[in-house]
């Protein structure tokens, strides 16, 4: 069942200055991003964690973005779980991702997909390190 989303999110003035700072290419992608992700993703909080923009759920982190060398990645922590080819595995845990290096590449409708499966289906890494690295899944 879908979690009802209905409070709007405020943008945390570091994620601005985060957009801001990239490439005009780059910094492109990162707001269509930042817009859909902040429109979609209700009764969530944000914040710059490890130094890139992430939205969290009741303090466990959902989706987020993050400039790498050669292009924008977003992150999607519970992704693996979503049952989407085009979001590819990452890392050793729950994690899926898609690279951008052009806006053109973004897909809204995707994304809404994505953003709605995030909160419906997550994994608890809010409490990761007190279980010692062992993931379960959230209800």
């Amino acid at each position: 069942m879908a979690k009802a989303l209905s409070k709007p999110v405020l943008l945390h003035a570091d994620i601005i200055a985060y957009n801001n700072a990239q490439s005009a290419t780059d910094k492109a992608i990162c707001e269509a991003l930042c817009t859909a992700i902040t429109k979609h993703l209700k009764d969530t909080e944000n914040k710059i964690w490890h130094r890139h923009p992430v939205w969290f759920l009741e303090g466990n982190p959902l989706a987020g973005y993050s400039k790498l060398k050669t292009c924008v990645r977003l992150l999607f922590w519970s992704g693996q779980s979503f049952d989407e080819p085009d979001l590819q595995p990452e890392g050793s845990f729950k994690a899926a991702e898609v690279r951008y290096t052009d806006v053109k590449q973004f897909n809204l409708k995707d994304l809404k997909r994505w953003l709605q499966k995030g909160a419906d289906i997550q994994w608890d890494y809010k409490n990761i390190v007190k279980r010692r690295g062992r993931l379960e899944r959230l209800l």
